[in-house]
Parts: C-alpha cells; structure tokens; sequence
C-alpha cells in the first residue's frame, strides 16, 4: 500500500524535527512540497550521499524530467528552470563551471581576505556608535552584511542596484508565500539580473559580471544568454546567502557554550573547529531542489524510486544524522570525526565554499574581540527561523553588544550565555 506524501513544513519552524521524523520513516519518504508537487525525501546520511553521486540521478530537469514544463511552477524558478552549473549533468556541468572557477581558486580566496577583512572593519565600527545597552540586529548590521558586500563587489553590482536585487534574492528562499507572489518574486528576479547586464554591456568593469558577458559576446555558443543570466542568479543568490546563516548560528552557540567560545578567543586555530561544527549542527540549506531519477534506483526497506521520479536531498540532514556523527544536537567544536554536507557533495559540491569560510573565519573572531560582553536580547529558543523548508536562518538576531552601564556583565538580559559546554 502507497503511503500519502507528507507534507513539508514550509514555515521553518520545525526544520530539524521533520528531517529526523522522515529520516525515522525509510531511506526515502514521499513529501509534497507548495504547488502540490511531490518527491522523495532523502534525509539519511549514507543515503543522500549515495544517490548525490549515483549514475542514474541527474540535475538537468530538460532532459530528465518527464513532462517538465520551464517556468511552469514559479517558486521553482531559481532552484530548477534556470540553466547554469547547478541544473545541468556532464560536458555543460564542467563548461559552465569552467566559467566562473576561475574567480574562486584558493589563490583568488585567498587573495580577498584583506577585502573582508575592511569589510567587517567598517561594519563593526558602525556598529561600535550604538549605545551601552541597547538592541542591535546582528543579521542586518553585520553577518547580512558582510558577504552580500563581498559578492556583490566580486561580480560588480552597482550600489544603487544592490537592495532590491538582495530584497529579491530573500524572497526566493521564502517557500511559504503564495503562488501569486512566489510568480513576482520570479520575475523580479530576472529583471534585477539582466538590469545588472545591461549596466555591464554600457559600462564594463574590472568584476565577474563583465568577463562573463565577455564571453558571451566572444562565444554565445560557449555561455548563451539564458547561461549567462542564470550563472548571475546562482553565483549572486549563493555567495549572498550561505554565509549569513554560518555566522549567525556560530554566535548563538557560542554564546550558549561560553567554554567553547574562550577556547576559541585563545586558539584562534580553533575557530575552524567552530565553523565545521556550525555548518555540521546548522547547515545553511536544509533541502536543495532537485534531482531526478533517470532509472529506477532500489533503495531497500520495500523503497524504490523510479526512473523520472523528483529527488529532494536533505544536505543538512546528514550531519545532524546520529548515525554519521553521535550525539547530533550536541555542539562541541571538539568532536572528533566530525561529518556534514553543508557544501553538497560530488561534482555539484558548492563552488564558494571556501570564500563562505574566509568570511566566517575573518567575521567570528573580529566580533568578539571588539564586543567581549555580546549577548543576545533575548533566549535562543525565542528566535524565529526563516519561513523555509530550503535555507536554514534567523530574518532577525537582535543583540546586545555592551551591556548597559547599570546593569554590569553579570545581570541584565543574559539570555544568551549558557553552560561552558
């Protein structure tokens, strides 16, 4: 008998139960995601990764979706019917991420560092004017801020562009919004993306966006147009993203195991430790759409998916797979043989990872170096998480970042320290 497709929670709230309650279910679940689309879930461990490298599961929903219809779902517009590295299998995998690799070698990483490191200077020095006391969103005035500046320098996006291109941008990972909206968003999406080329194509520069709409005039047969756009949506949407979430988790954990933080502020090796550890217990992404099916694909326990059949791999449940790391709801940045997808894995393994771990590495230990009595404005357990079943962040951290002069360091909020685990 064919069990009912469960639903997604698409508000975020239980982001964590529900992967451990699908993960409890089979090696895959059918969920019905908005639009009243289904797919297998894939939440274990050994599992996803298995099928993130398996010969019969492919990205490119043109070719390996049956009755795939582009544009047809609109909140699947950015994850599916753009075409870039991240929708396509084979020679157009490589030949598009041939493009862009060449502006995140580890040379080229490394190289940004002293960028970021001006970058979170300036930012905390704005933030340093606000008074003892007083509530400061941490998302907005610094961990938001720091990689969408990156990013958007790297590819060249004009000031007066970048709000609304990063307003829509958030909005695409928002899957609770209605389809009428999600159509908006969409679109608007597009339109940010090819106001930005069409700045380029007048007045080209010395950034990302310029070499790639090079090569689209050198070569259209090498990056098309819908390429070239589509590549501006990923490289834009991803390094605008992932390290936000990174930085805003390490701070709450941190500031709820005070030990591991101190350890941290006197290894400052350590703070690798912290980041791994971050990404393993909070990844960025949760569930990443899609892969399909290509043929059928026996996953045991009476579980087959079939050839044509819609995959959602849980990136972020693997880590938090007590399986694959013990103790999973445990943050400890002493963990040994410590595991996590939070990048992907196999070919489709996330390009800027690297710089996502720069900025975090560069932000974590500047932050709390100038605010030593940061804390949070309220219990972690008060914060809300993004309306999402794909990225796995908070809209707002509000903080506290001295404590006000009649409160001393050991009364006031408190909230945000915990036991020196």
């Amino acid at each position: 008998m064919t069990r009912d497709p469960i639903a997604l929670d698409i508000t975020g709230g239980r982001l964590y139960q529900q992967a451990d309650e699908l993960r409890a279910a089979g090696p895959a679940v059918r969920v019905e995601m908005p639009s009243r689309l289904t797919a297998w879930s894939v939440t274990r461990g050994d599992v996803a990764r298995t099928l993130l490298t398996h010969p019969h599961v492919s990205k490119d929903a043109r070719r390996s979706w049956p009755g795939y219809r582009p544009f047809a779902i609109p909140w699947l517009a950015a994850w599916v019917d753009v075409v870039s590295m991240f929708t396509s299998d084979g020679a157009d995998h490589k030949r598009l991420k041939d493009l862009v690799g060449r502006a995140f070698t580890p040379r080229r990483i490394e190289a940004m560092r002293p960028a970021v490191e001006a970058i979170v200077t300036d930012l905390l020095d704005a933030m340093a004017a606000a008074g003892p006391g007083r509530t400061t969103d941490l998302r907005a005035a610094f961990s938001y801020a720091i990689p969408t500046r990156v990013i958007c320098n790297l590819f060249g996006v004009p000031d007066d562009q970048r709000p609304r291109m990063l307003d829509v941008i958030d909005a695409v990972l928002d899957t609770s919004v209605s389809e009428h909206r999600a159509g908006e968003i969409r679109n608007e999406l597009f339109s940010v993306m090819h106001t930005l080329i069409a700045t380029k194509r007048s007045a080209p520069g010395d950034d990302m966006t310029s070499v790639l709409l090079a090569a689209h005039l050198e070569d259209g047969d090498r990056l098309s147009e819908e390429e070239l756009v589509s590549t501006l949506i990923l490289m834009i949407g991803a390094g605008s993203e992932t390290a936000v979430s990174l930085i805003d988790h390490a701070v709450v954990e941190l500031l709820g195991h005070p030990g591991q933080l101190a350890a941290a502020l006197a290894d400052p090796g350590r703070w690798d430790d912290v980041i791994e550890e971050t990404l393993r217990k909070h990844p960025p992404i949760m569930h990443l759409p899609l892969r399909y099916a290509t043929a059928d694909i026996d996953l045991g326990e009476g579980v087959t998916i079939r050839g044509g059949d819609l995959i959602l791999v849980g990136f972020g449940a693997h880590g938090r797979d007590g399986t694959v790391n013990a103790d999973p709801d445990r943050f400890d940045i002493d963990r040994g043989d410590r595991q996590h997808l939070a990048f992907g894995h196999g070919v489709h393994y996330c390009l800027g990872a690297p710089l996502a771990r720069l900025e975090a590495r560069v932000a974590l230990p500047a932050l709390f170096s100038r605010f030593p009595e940061l804390r949070l404005a309220t219990g972690a357990d008060a914060l809300r998480r993004q309306p999402s079943f794909i990225g796995n962040g908070y809209p707002r951290l509000p903080v506290v970042l001295t404590p006000a002069p009649d409160t001393g360091t050991g009364t006031g909020t408190g909230t945000g320290r915990g036991p020196a685990g």
